[in-house]
């Protein structure tokens, strides 16, 4: 399944970083009601993966996505707790080889040209740029939009209410990630 398909309609991505499956669960309910139908969950907690079995069997029209995913068996776990969609924060060759032979859609992280030049021309043409705001931000989106015509975008890093609107309106930004959207309390 590719980011266009999975995506449709969907232009903001809450990420969470989450270790109760039960509050975990509160946060997509939340989240879905309020009209934003989909979650990336970081695996940067001991119950990380719990926590995304438990939205996907809770909330099967969520569409859940492991992020911060750094090594190919992270691949592996997050697509077997039912993850629709894997993001890392860069790449490296192992992913890119566990990517081409996986079945879920992968966002990997570029912050340069040369980055984003690489992964398109592995076969990756939706790619998370992060950290947004500290590689250029809506700047840097604009200069390479028309040499990298082909490749979209989901900026990460630094995004929140103030600046999201103007990254949403660059055509070469298919959806914008960020923790703004959730409390840090929840």
């Amino acid at each position: 399944m590719n980011f266009s398909t999975i995506f449709a309609g969907v232009t903001i991505i809450p990420v969470a970083t989450l270790d109760d499956p039960q509050q975990a669960v509160r946060v997509a309910q939340t989240l879905a009601t309020a009209g934003i139908r989909a979650i990336e969950v970081t695996l940067r907690t001991p119950r990380a993966l719990d926590c995304i079995r438990a939205i996907v069997d809770a909330l099967p029209d969520v569409i859940v996505g492991a992020g911060t995913v750094l090594t190919p068996q992270q691949m592996d776990a997050a697509r077997n707790a039912g993850s629709k969609f894997l993001v890392s924060p860069g790449a490296s060759q192992r992913l890119i080889d566990a990517a081409r032979s996986g079945q879920h859609a992968w966002l990997p992280g570029i912050a340069t040209p040369s980055e984003a030049m690489l992964l398109s021309e592995a076969g990756f043409d939706h790619l998370k740029f992060f950290p947004a705001e500290p590689a250029g931000g809506t700047s840097f989106l604009k200069a390479v939009a028309p040499v990298l015509p082909d490749v979209k975008f989901c900026p990460t890093g630094g995004i929140d209410q103030s600046n999201v609107a103007s990254y949403l309106a660059l055509p070469n930004v298919f959806a914008v990630g960020g923790s703004w959207i959730i409390p840090r309390n929840v």
